[in-house]
Formats: C-alpha cells, sequence, structure tokens
C-alpha cells in the first residue's frame, strides 16, 4: 500500500528516544507509525505508555537518540511547522492574570492571527459567553479549553493533544471530542491522546501503546474483530496477554 505524502500527517520510523542520558531509561525502544492525514486518531495506553514522550517527538520538543519524525512532509520542529501545528500539553499555558480574551489577542498577536480568529476559536471551545473571566478564576477543563482556543487561532493542520479530556465531565468531554470531530471533517489531522479507552469509540483510527511499542494500529471495528473482544479495554488486555505469552515462548 503505497501512501502518498498528501495522505501522511506523521511519518516516523526507529524513533528511539532515551530518558536521562545514553545510559538512562529507554522510553521509545525504535518506534514505527504512519498518522494519516484529516482523521482523528487516538494514541491509547497506560499511564507511562510513551505517550507524551512521543507527542513532543511529533512537535520537536523532544531530545530523541535516533529515527526520524517527518510532519507534514518536513522534519519534526521545522520553523515552517510551527504555525501548522497546534500543541496542546497537560499543563495548561495560557496566563491566569488576563481574560480568556486578552490571552487569545496576546496568542493572536505572537501567531499572527486575526480578530476574526479569535472569535471563531471562541466558538470552537464553547466560551464567548465568558470570554471576559480572567483565566485565574477558571475551572481546570475551562482553562484547558483556552488552551485548545490558542491552539486552533492559526486554524492549524495538525492538532496534538495530549489528554485533553482529564478532568472534565462527561457533557464537556462529549462536546470536546464532537468538535475534533468537525475539525477533521475541515481536513485538519489530530492525534489525541488518552487514557480512557472508551473514549477510543471517537476515533477514526486507533494507536494502542505500551511501554513505548505500537501493538496496536487500527481502526476499532478491526480490533475489535482481530482479537475478539467486546471493547477496546479487553482488546488492549488481549493483545499485552498475547505478546507476553509469545515473549515467554521466545525464552
Amino acid at each position: 500500500m503505497g501512501h502518498h505524502a498528501a495522505d501522511v500527517a506523521i511519518r516516523i520510523e526507529g524513533l528511539r528516544v532515551i530518558r536521562g542520558g545514553r545510559r538512562g531509561v529507554v522510553v521509545l525502544p525504535g518506534l514505527d507509525l504512519l498518522v494519516p492525514a484529516g482523521q482523528v486518531v487516538g494514541l491509547l495506553g497506560p499511564s507511562g505508555s510513551g505517550k507524551t514522550t512521543l507527542m513532543r517527538a511529533i512537535v520537536g520538543v523532544q531530545t530523541v537518540e535516533g529515527g526520524t519524525v517527518e510532519v507534514l512532509g518536513l522534519a519534526a520542529g521545522h520553523p515552517d511547522l510551527r504555525r501548522r501545528v497546534g500543541y496542546v500539553t497537560q499543563a495548561p499555558s495560557v496566563y491566569g492574570d488576563l481574560t480568556i480574551t486578552e490571552n487569545l489577542r496576546y496568542f493572536a498577536a505572537v501567531a499572527h492571527a486575526g480578530p476574526g480568529d479569535v472569535d471563531r476559536a471562541l466558538d470552537d471551545v464553547d466560551l464567548a459567553r465568558m470570554a471576559g473571566r480572567r483565566v485565574d478564576r477558571l475551572s481546570g477543563g475551562e482553562r484547558s479549553r483556552v488552551s485548545l482556543a490558542v491552539a486552533l487561532l492559526a486554524s492549524p493542520d495538525l492538532l496534538v493533544l495530549d489528554e485533553p479530556t482529564v478532568g472534565l465531565d462527561p457533557v464537556l468531554r462529549r462536546d470536546l471530542w464532537d468538535l475534533f470531530g468537525r475539525l477533521a471533517a475541515r481536513g485538519t489531522s489530530l492525534l489525541v491522546s488518552s487514557h480512557v479507552m472508551d473514549e477510543a469509540t471517537r476515533c477514526d483510527r486507533l494507536v494502542l501503546l505500551r511501554d513505548g511499542e505500537v501493538i496496536a494500529d487500527a481502526t476499532l471495528e478491526d480490533l475489535l474483530e482481530e482479537t475478539g473482544a467486546p471493547d477496546v479495554e479487553h482488546a488492549f488486555l488481549e493483545l499485552v496477554d498475547h505478546r507476553d505469552r509469545r515473549a515467554e515462548g521466545d525464552r
């Protein structure tokens, strides 16, 4: 199956990341991954599986030991990607002493976005009605939506979101996944990490990560069919057990 550059948002080959210098802990031992364009791809796995490290490598802020990471046809971290890739970390990167609107105007100026972009981003994350509130008076979930609005200002081609739904109530989680679907329909590529397996049902494609290795990369449908599991959580456990049994057989 040939993948044209336009169909692929992220291409990773042999990505190796070691935490704590050359003698440190191997976080990603040599990962290969293709993330298709224009889809919501879920990156699922337990805490410590390497999700955040992988995302940092994709946006070009992670020191890597080896391998290649190509994003939208350019090397990860390339200056031209700054406006084309939106990255939302788990820690909100907005200013507490400014209002939501002031934050967005500030970041819009940095990203050379216009007032129309501020209004659009506010609408996208459903914060228009509280735009005048100071960020330090918001709940954690509201703050993370402000961070997401900042990432949406420049209408990025790729959104990399590290556990964006953590701490959100079910209604907000649903609304956020609805937004991800709308963004993908507009042509945006999304890589969304989560440790909540039930969010898998909202993804076009799933990448299951365990101990820095991709143990599955498929649609939910294919994954359930392959493992015979009733849901993604059981599919994950089935794949882990299968790998462990195979590893024991190799010894």
